[in-house]
C-alpha cells in the first residue's frame, strides 16, 4: 500500500510525484512553521518542476478545507461520543486538533494537489541519473 510508485507513498513521504526519490520540502519538519512552504523549484533526481505554473498551489486550499473538514469531524465525533465529554470541550478539541495539525494539513494539501496532476514514472530516475 505505501509502496514506491503508489500515490499514498508520494503523498504521506512527501516524496516527489515523479521519481519518488526526494523530499519535495527543504525541511522535513512540518511544524518549523516559517518555513512548511519551502520547496526546491525542481527535483534534484529528475528534474520535476514543482510549481508547474504561477500560483499552482493555490488549488490545495480546496484539498486544505476537506482535510480540515475531516479533522474536525473526527475531532468532535471522538471527543464527544467516544471520550464523552460537553458540548462545549468538544467543540473546543475541534479547534485545538485543527490548530495542532494545520502544518501536516497544508503539507499534505500540497502533496495530494499535486499528485493530481504528476504520476510516477520509474524511468525518472534514470533519465536524471543520465542528465537529459
Amino acid at each position: 500500500m505505501l509502496k514506491k510508485g503508489s500515490k499514498l507513498y508520494s503523498i504521506i513521504g512527501s516524496k516527489c510525484p515523479k521519481c519518488h526519490g526526494e523530499s519535495m520540502y527543504k525541511n522535513p519538519n512540518p511544524f518549523n512553521i516559517t518555513k512548511v512552504y519551502d520547496m526546491p523549484e525542481r527535483c534534484s533526481r529528475c528534474g520535476t518542476k514543482y510549481k508547474i505554473e504561477p500560483s499552482f498551489f493555490y488549488g490545495a486550499m480546496y484539498v486544505s478545507y476537506a482535510l480540515g473538514v475531516a479533522i474536525a469531524v473526527a475531532a468532535f465525533i471522538s471527543s464527544r461520543y467516544i471520550i464523552g465529554t460537553n458540548m462545549v470541550t468538544a467543540f473546543l478539541s475541534i479547534i485545538g486538533s485543527i490548530v495542532l495539525l494545520m502544518p501536516i494539513n497544508m503539507r499534505l494539501a500540497r502533496n495530494i494537489w499535486i499528485n493530481f496532476f504528476i504520476s510516477y514514472d520509474p524511468e525518472a530516475t534514470k533519465v536524471g541519473e543520465n542528465g537529459q
